[in-house]
């Protein structure tokens, strides 16, 4: 049934490249920054699972967006320190809003 999400189709794909990207960043960051980046991901994908099947759907979704903001940021932070090249900020900043736009769309659609 999650397969029919278009939201949750979404985020396996770019969790699969976020947790690829913190297992490669500096063994120097990897306790802290690396380790945030993983977790706010993986707890956008359990707050998408636990939309899917909420029937109080409103409250998750915000929490979900937030979770979005603090990886952009966290994103942010590792292209200006070099950890990220340029293209991977650009292909994760393009990800996280249009996962943004989605989750903003699934919210709006709510009765």
């Amino acid at each position: 049934m999650k397969e029919n999400y278009p939201l949750f189709v979404k985020w396996t794909s770019v969790l699969d490249w976020v947790l690829d990207k913190s297992e490669k960043l500096p063994k120097s960051i990897r306790f802290s920054l690396a380790s945030r980046i993983a977790d706010y991901a993986l707890d956008i994908m359990e707050g998408i699972i636990e939309a899917i099947y909420s029937k109080e759907k409103g409250n998750l979704l915000d929490t979900i967006n937030l979770d979005i903001e603090k990886l952009r940021v966290l994103f942010r932070i590792c292209h200006q320190r070099k950890y990220i090249s340029n293209s991977q900020y650009e292909y994760i900043s393009k990800e996280l809003d249009e996962t943004g736009k989605m989750v903003g769309g699934w919210k709006k659609s709510l009765p």
